[in-house]
């Protein structure tokens, strides 16, 4: 696109070094494309004039004509303010300024036609209009024409006079000096499908609107072009990873498979885990390298389905290992396949940080020698004394909570890399899988186990404590247990751990006579263990905690879940929380308890929680309140989705037809080397060149 991405933003008229570095850091516009792509969050419509005398206080951006009769410098020090009084013939209204008192006077005079757009206030029964946009008059075709953009400033960019309308006139400024016209980013084949506003048109509309109707055809063209490129890059990388990385083939479904599944199976496998299974399998047979997702919700048994996985590459004369954020998750991988394979002549080892030098020193020659077939752990696995005979298989629990150059770091532990299984039980909507995880195969878990009874949720108000603590009193006197977790939000934490520690003694004095322990993020690892340790024996009967237990505690006595202020927390983190309880056979249940004053945003998130046990309905419906960016536990360290104009939430239909275009193309010509591809090849590079190809590494 003319290089448009190389032209430094410094060189632009109007922007010079210092307003470069400002715009670099406070909005990421570094170049010339940079600031193109830089689109309004909103438009007003300044096509009407109204008059001072139709002014409220309650009306959105209006603008009018007429002139400042007097300004008046009003107050000292921080609160000095200029007063312009302004008026069009049918009354008058004050123009205030708190900031560069000296500029508006210099620039604007009094007794000279203007139009003034700006939001009025009320103070005091006067309307004012605070730091309004003034323009002269004979500047109304190009500010007083329809549809004006609003773009997204900090207020360091206002401090240095970048504000919306600066923004506004750079972009007019950069398409001028290009004379309006930019090169085609779609190849002619995918234009003459799509049929839609061609590039330069869309650009041009999507900043300077003719119509609401050239507007919407602008956004269509440019978000399909943002979903276009991202799924092409995707799923090239994908055929490029199938061609270029042969896999271990696993032919053979053996003795150790075979006796497990035929005699030490605790319960029969629900449709939806043999589904699963009979997948990873047939990649695993493939010959190319398995790089699957497995998606399922709390409780599912995606452990055994990982145990199944492992297996087969034992038959296959090869090892596995699984790898767990968090110690306490990794241990209770190992307990439970220790649990499952008791029977069984297989040699399984955990490594965690807290490995004993002496064990370590013990485990690590016998997985050198091939001896240990199943290693569980922690980030201690991808550890350079961490040497394996033969790599089969690598089983990531909970991805997102890795960095992608840990992950990568595990892949290099086998001449040939392994075949990749990745879990999640952070349920992801199809349009954001789509976009995070497009280059994987994706496995779903949609069933539970026969038995478990569904969590009953219910929300209370935290002025009705005492019936709260007679129902948990009733559970932990039948023997259950009872978490309660605070929310820990960042910038708010010292107070979050106050309100934690004030809960933890009321808690001690409501329950004097059961034990009650407390587990936060600040504790050392040792006792966090330890007062884990403690709810997990059942020695308490109470754990109060942050949200470090939300993803894979298990103890199945545990059948209360208390959620306090559970207004802070977002939908997908709720029904982490949610799936700690409803491990066993009892009833268990979750209480959202949050303050009276609710939002109408937050009051449909908690009637979601208590209507619906669906993780996938619950991630769908997140997204649509929240947008992706938000979203608990999809977002991948080092490689978030930085969408400039798409949502994933609204553009779900858009998607999928992008998607299916960039399948066609890629039919077609899968290396994008033909002379009308050339176009789509070039603009991959642009776009996708700055950002490591962790693709091929899943």
């Amino acid at each position: 696109m003319l290089d448009l991405d190389k032209r430094s933003i410094m060189y632009l008229p109007g922007v010079g070094p210092k307003k470069a570095e400002i715009l670099q850091k406070e909005a990421g516009i570094s170049s010339y494309e940079d600031l193109l792509f830089y689109f309004p969050y909103k438009y007003i419509d300044r096509s009407r004039f109204y008059k001072v005398a139709e002014v409220t206080g309650d009306m959105p951006y209006i603008q009018m004509k007429g002139r400042i009769l007097f300004f008046d410098t009003v107050g000292e020090g921080r609160a000095r303010r200029l007063i312009g009084k302004f008026t069009d013939g049918t009354g008058t209204i004050d123009l205030v300024w708190f900031k560069g008192l000296n500029y508006v006077t210099d620039k604007i005079k009094t007794g000279v036609d203007y139009i003034v757009f700006g939001k009025p206030t009320e103070f005091g029964h006067i309307y004012n209009i605070p730091h309004p946009d003034i323009d002269p008059v004979d500047q109304a075709d190009k500010v007083a024409n329809g549809l004006t953009p609003f773009y997204n400033t900090s207020e360091k960019m206002k401090k240095s006079f970048l504000n919306s309308r600066a923004i506004q006139n750079l972009q007019y400024t950069l398409l001028s000096g290009l004379n309006w016209t930019l090169p085609e980013t779609l190849s002619p084949a995918v234009l003459s499908r799509i049929q839609m506003m061609p590039f330069s048109e869309a650009i041009r509309n999507v900043h300077f609107p003719e119509s609401v109707d050239k507007l919407r055809k602008a956004q269509l063209r440019l978000k399909f072009d943002e979903l276009f490129f991202i799924q092409l890059n995707i799923l090239r990388t994908a055929n490029l990873r199938k061609m270029k990385l042969k896999g271990i083939v696993f032919p053979s479904v053996g003795d150790y498979f075979n006796t497990f599944y035929k005699e030490y199976l605790p319960f029969e496998l629900t449709n939806a885990q043999k589904r699963v299974v009979r997948e990873i399998r047939a990649d695993m047979g493939s010959g190319r390298q398995m790089n699957r997702l497995l998606q399922g919700d709390v409780g599912s048994g995606k452990t055994l389905v990982a145990l199944l996985a492992m297996l087969l590459a034992v038959d296959n004369h090869c090892q596995a290992c699984m790898m767990a954020p968090t110690e306490i998750l990794a241990t209770q991988h190992y307990a439970t396949v220790m649990g499952f394979l008791k029977d069984m002549d297989i040699k399984v080892a955990l490594l965690t940080g807290s490995t004993k030098k002496k064990e370590r020193s013990r485990i690590l020659p016998a997985i050198a020698n091939g001896e240990i077939q199943i290693v569980i752990g922690t980030h201690a696995l991808i550890e350079e004394t961490v040497v394996f005979s033969s790599l089969g298989l690598a089983i990531i629990d909970e991805q997102h909570r890795f960095g992608v150059e840990q992950r990568s770091r595990l892949w290099t532990k086998n001449a040939v890399i392994p075949h990749v299984l990745v879990m999640t039980a952070t349920p992801i909507p199809r349009t954001l899988a789509m976009t995070l995880y497009g280059d994987l195969d994706v496995s779903v878990i949609d069933e539970l186990p026969p038995g478990r009874k569904p969590i009953q949720t219910v929300h209370r108000y935290d002025n009705k404590k005492a019936q709260l603590y007679d129902f948990l009193r009733k559970e932990i006197q039948q023997g259950r247990q009872v978490y309660v977790v605070y929310p820990l939000i960042e910038g708010s934490e010292k107070l979050d751990y106050k309100n934690l520690e004030e809960g933890f003694e009321t808690f001690k004095e409501v329950f004097p006579e059961y034990q009650v322990c407390m587990v936060h993020g600040k504790m050392k690892a040792a006792d966090k263990e330890t007062e884990m340790q403690k709810f997990i024996s059942g020695e308490a009967q109470i754990l109060m905690a942050t949200t470090v237990i939300e993803v894979g505690v298990n103890v199945p006595n545990a059948s209360v879940m208390v959620i306090e202020s559970a207004e802070r927390f977002g939908l997908s983190q709720l029904h982490q929380l949610r799936g700690r309880v409803g491990r066993g056979a009892e009833q268990s249940y979750c209480v959202l308890v949050s303050s009276y004053k609710l939002s109408n945003e937050t009051r449909k998130r908690l009637e979601i929680m208590v209507n619906s046990n669906n993780g996938f309905e619950i991630a769908e419906a997140d997204l649509r309140l929240r947008g992706h960016g938000d979203l608990e536990g999809t977002r991948q360290s080092g490689e978030g989705i930085d969408l400039k104009i798409a949502n994933l939430a609204a553009d779900g239909q858009i998607l999928q037809f992008a998607r299916d275009i960039a399948q066609e193309v890629l039919n077609e010509d899968p290396d994008l080397l033909s002379e009308p591809n050339r176009i789509l090849n070039e603009r991959l590079k642009v776009l996708f060149s700055k950002k490591v190809n962790w693709g091929m590494i899943s």
